[in-house]
């Protein structure tokens, strides 16, 4: 089991629609996370066009935590994604439960590291950093944290200094293997090898600048025909295979077989 974490620095560079995405093309089955502290489910009001309620999320399991059935409550309040293997777990009602949810994000990591027994990977929504109430020890738990950026120069410049930070923390930790960014719109201008030298970190994925595309995971648009073979939903398979690519050379490096579910110390 892999626990993928994506993140953004400023804007709305695309986490969601990308978080997303790598859930409905992962080829194992996967568990979205929504952990973005803003409050509502950006998933059910767009991909789902608000036509299923927010019964259950992850506020529900803040109290499952304090009562001591996180692990067991856990599969109770997540929901199927229809024609995917794909589950998700929304996130909260309103940006006011964020801070309930403080005590929960470290425990948390180890409920979904312990979904290794169902054969599940999990990909996290982690919003963007530095909010109140945002879930650092995810990211920090990650077996890959992601730092979704555009390839603009604006975008650019509002990343650098939470890259820095995020570098710096990962490297203190020795887990500088575990930390990458992805690129959405690529070449607009900068292209992956600019956007490593700008943030100093490494491009482990890109996606393409794909509106028409974008808008079937972030508003539930229909999907145009040859869907699949759009540019968006290519590059996100392109993606997966680079993400599943760092995962294994990362295991690989700590002698950890895949499927293990070992992770860095």
């Amino acid at each position: 089991m892999s626990l993928i974490v994506l993140t953004s620095a400023n804007g709305s560079p695309g986490v969601t629609t990308t978080a997303l995405g790598l859930a409905l093309a992962w080829p194992r089955p996967a568990l979205l996370v929504e952990a973005d502290p803003t409050g509502a489910s950006g998933i059910l009001a767009g991909y789902f066009r608000g036509e299923v309620n927010h019964t259950a999320g992850l506020i529900d399991l803040a109290m499952s935590h304090r009562q001591g059935t996180l692990a067991e409550d856990l599969p109770k309040v997540t929901m199927a994604i229809p024609g995917s293997a794909a589950q998700l777990l929304p996130g909260t009602r309103a940006h006011s439960q964020s801070r309930s949810l403080l005590p929960l994000w470290e425990p948390l990591a180890g409920a979904l590291r312990a979904l290794e027994r169902t054969g599940q990977d999990v990909i996290v929504d982690a919003g963007r950093l530095g909010l109140n109430g945002a879930p650092e020890p995810l990211v920090h738990a990650a077996d890959l944290a992601l730092l979704v950026t555009r390839s603009t120069l604006p975008a650019l410049a509002g990343a650098k200094s939470w890259a820095d930070t995020l570098r710096a923390e990962f490297e203190r930790t020795g887990a500088s293997a575990n930390l990458g960014l992805l690129v959405v719109g690529q070449g607009q201008p900068y292209g992956p090898r600019e956007v490593s030298k700008v943030l100093q970190i490494p491009v482990t994925a890109t996606l393409a600048w794909d509106p028409v595309s974008a808008e079937v995971l972030s508003r539930g648009a229909s999907q145009p025909r040859k869907f699949e073979s759009a540019s968006l939903p290519r590059s996100l398979r392109a993606a997966i295979s680079e993400i599943q690519s760092v995962l294994h050379a990362n295991r690989a490096e700590l002698g950890v077989t895949p499927g293990e579910g070992d992770h860095h110390v």
